[in-house]
């Protein structure tokens, strides 16, 4: 049944005192805290600039949703009717605004949108004191390029007015058909395509025996996007005991937590596996659902052992029973994964951090897998990562080799080696201080080649610079790089995803041989490269943190 609107819209044109100055988007689109997008005409001027900069928004048709946190229906409501005023043809909403992020990719590549429009801020709390976002995906469903989001930032510096149609709110919480005006609205359950999606990538069969056959395993949603998802796909189709989802109702705040699936804020989960008898398996998604967490009985698994692991053992899901056609990792993730690729003949690309870069490998066929080190894993299946995807990709191998996750760790070190690592986050440190330091030490690089470093000499120092290799386009300044003669790296950026402050994020790696000791502690095996670089950087004193918020 098709329903519209009670009263034909009516065209408004609001004028702005000025234009806003802070709209730059990020790695992952527009984020700032909850109570700046409710500045009036804030989250209309940044919309505005994106119906004005995005290709075929005439006549074309838009996915639309968000992970469910404060402002999500405000803005889907808001964007609808701005999407009227700028001649959308369709807008696809799911319903109740439910819409994971590896989900919208798959709707906007299934529907041949012109892209989509996703509400969320990623790992980032929510709530009225939270924070809110705003992210652009292109027709390839995956981020907007660069030069897209510089284009909205520049016209929302200039910005005079914007337009909006006044209509009645959409009823979004059950499927149906309306219209405002001319401009269709159709809101689709979100859940279905993707689980379809899912189901042609693996072998649902063998996973539902292994989770029937004594295999007890616990989800965390963390209130956030992926629990009607998880619920769906763990609990009702792959036969997980009712309640093996937790914390699975999306909620404004999520529920006063973090959404961001770390030792640090998922620690409950942590505590059921790594210090527990109950579980055999376990992992956690973020807010908007392209993130994961893998652990398995008194194992935790490192993102970039993760990426690794399901590089090497692709061949057992039936979408990558072929072979890969490649792999990627982002410069801050641990080389893992490049040994794998090497043993299996295939390349391995090194990015810049921010998953548009894969966009262009995944287009071009050169890679089937890629990951970063910030718990993101994915696949050419879509063109996000996806935090279910991969712990699907987990229950495949482990319904194959019938083995503990900690068994798989122990076998993939012994043959591939052991990269020990570590990324120790420095939160909401002053943006002064932060970019002090950061200066600082990329005006020390140069003159640190051939210097001791952790008992080590280093061989080269620079600030990644990477050149595409599909479309020849150079991206410079992309994080600081200490590498040492060993093969051991420490990395230093300024994150872009946090809207208090400035977050330092300190990586570093070691690798140690089959032959070594695979068996340490991170912390300990990294202990002499965390404090070079704590000294080197003088992190304590120019941050004044003793230790890091988080450490991964």
């Amino acid at each position: 049944m098709t329903t519209s609107a009670p009263a034909e819209p009516t065209l408004r044109l609001v004028r702005l005192d000025a234009p806003f100055t802070d709209q730059k988007p990020g790695t992952s689109g527009l984020r700032k805290s909850s109570q700046q997008f409710e500045q009036a005409n804030y989250l209309e001027s940044f919309v505005e600039a994106v119906f004005r900069t995005l290709p075929g928004v005439q006549g074309g048709t838009l996915v639309l949703g968000g992970d469910g946190r404060y402002g999500n229906r405000r803005a889907i409501d808001v964007i609808l009717r701005m999407g009227a005023a700028h001649g959308l043809s369709k807008v696809i909403v799911t319903t109740g605004g439910i819409l994971s992020t590896p989900a919208a990719s798959n709707l906007i590549r299934q529907r041949q949108a012109i892209g989509g429009i996703i509400l969320s801020a990623s790992h980032n709390p929510g709530g009225p004191n939270g924070d809110f976002g705003v992210k652009v995906n292109g027709a390839n469903g995956g981020p907007t390029p660069a030069s897209f989001t510089d284009a909205v930032f520049e016209c929302t510096k200039t910005l005079e007015q914007y337009t909006i149609v006044d209509a009645a709110a959409i009823a979004i919480d059950t499927p149906g058909s309306y219209s405002i005006g001319a401009m269709q609205v159709e809101v689709i359950d979100g859940v279905d395509d993707f689980v379809a999606l899912m189901q042609q990538l693996f072998d649902f069969d063998r996973i539902r025996e292994l989770i029937r056959s004594d295999f007890p395993l616990a989800f965390d949603a963390m209130h956030a996007v992926t629990g009607p998802y998880a619920t769906r796909l763990l609990e009702e189709i792959l036969g997980a005991p009712a309640g093996s989802v937790r914390n699975g109702v999306p909620l404004e705040d999520f529920g006063g937590g973090h959404p961001d699936p770390n030792l640090t804020y998922a620690h409950e989960l942590a505590e059921l596996l790594l210090d527990g008898e109950e579980f055999r398996f376990g992992a956690a998604c973020d807010g908007d659902g392209d993130r994961n967490m893998i652990l398995g009985q008194h194992c935790f698994v490192n993102p970039s052992d993760s990426l690794a692991v399901l590089t090497a053992n692709a061949t057992v899901a039936p979408a990558y029973a072929d072979g890969l056609a490649g792999v990627a990792r982002s410069m801050p993730t641990s080389s893992a994964v490049d040994v794998v690729a090497k043993e299996l003949g295939i390349d391995c690309y090194e990015t810049p951090t921010g998953w548009k870069f894969f966009g262009n490998l995944l287009d071009a066929g050169k890679i089937t897998l890629c990951g970063e080190e910030s718990f993101g894993t994915g696949s050419n299946h879509v063109r996000e990562k996806d935090g279910l995807w991969a712990v699907l990709f987990w229950l495949q191998i482990l319904a194959e080799r019938r083995c503990s996750v900690a068994e798989i760790m122990a076998e993939h070190w012994k043959r591939f080696g052991r990269h020990y690592y570590s990324r120790h986050d420095y939160e909401a440190v002053a943006s002064d201080a932060a970019h002090g330091l950061f200066h600082r030490l990329e005006g020390m690089l140069p003159g640190l080649v051939g210097q001791s470093f952790a008992g080590r000499s280093v061989s080269a120092a620079d600030n990644f610079s990477y050149t595409d290799p599909v479309d020849g386009s150079v991206t410079k300044g992309q994080g600081l790089r200490i590498l040492l003669e060993d093969g051991s790296r420490v990395m230093v950026r300024l994150s872009g995803t946090g809207t208090k402050g400035a977050t330092i994020r300190v990586y570093l790696e070691s690798y140690v041989p089959s032959s070594g000791d695979l068996n340490q502690d991170p912390q300990v095996a990294l202990a002499d490269m965390i404090s070079a670089i704590n000294e080197l950087a003088e992190i304590k004193q120019r941050t004044g943190m003793d230790r890091p918020t988080v450490i991964t």
